[in-house]
Order: C-alpha cells, then sequence, then structure tokens
C-alpha cells in the first residue's frame, strides 16, 4: 500500500503507541487479551503492528479505562453496546482536555505578566 502522506506511518510499533499513551507495553498486551477488537497485525517474528484504526481503538479503552475510570468488564460492555456512542465521547474528551491545557497555559502566561 501506497503511503502518500509522509507523516503518517501505515504501521506504528507497540513501543511508539505506548509512548502516545504514556503506558506500559505489557498494558496495551493485555487489553489485546480482554477487547476482542483490538488485534494488532503481526509480523512473521510476532512483532505487533497498529494501525490507525488500532489507535482508534486503544484511544477508546484508555478514555473509559484511565480517563473515566471505568472497570475493564463496564468499558468492554460499553464498547459491545455503543461503540459510535463511545466514540463519540472519547473524541469530546479529547478536545476538552486539549481546551483544559490550552487554558493551562494561557494562565501561566497571565501570571508571568501581572
Amino acid at each position: 500500500m501506497l503511503n502518500k502522506d509522509k507523516n503518517h506511518k501505515l504501521y506504528y510499533s507497540i513501543k511508539e503507541v505506548a509512548e502516545m499513551f504514556d503506558v506500559n507495553e505489557s498494558l496495551l498486551r493485555y487489553w489485546e487479551t480482554e477487547f476482542p477488537h483490538l488485534k494488532p497485525k503481526t509480523g512473521g517474528n510476532k512483532v505487533r503492528q497498529y494501525t490507525e484504526k488500532d489507535i482508534g481503538q486503544i484511544r477508546l479503552i484508555y478514555n473509559l479505562v484511565k480517563v473515566r475510570g471505568f472497570k475493564l468488564a463496564a468499558a468492554r460492555k460499553v464498547l459491545n453496546a455503543n461503540r459510535d456512542g463511545a466514540d463519540k465521547n472519547a473524541k469530546i474528551m479529547d478536545k476538552l482536555l486539549a481546551v483544559r491545557d490550552e487554558l493551562q497555559l494561557l494562565k501561566k502566561q497571565l501570571d508571568g505578566i501581572v
């Protein structure tokens, strides 16, 4: 498959994905056993290769488990019952966190002026 966007990778290593979410690689491997929709491609030497779709699944799981505090069984139930709703909530949460970070930065800058 031709990758026309040079800044966009087709596959990410488990190390890269773990760094994106600031989690351990072992947690990602564990989530693969707990969430059947999360199945990264594995190469001949059993190296995991995560696609953007896989990263989206991890983003949903991360939002439910780490941000919102769901137990794994509850997160699995939410994802199975209402995947679209969970995806929308995760996107909203990402935007709200980005706004919060921007506001905190502005506050620091304003505090420096006064």
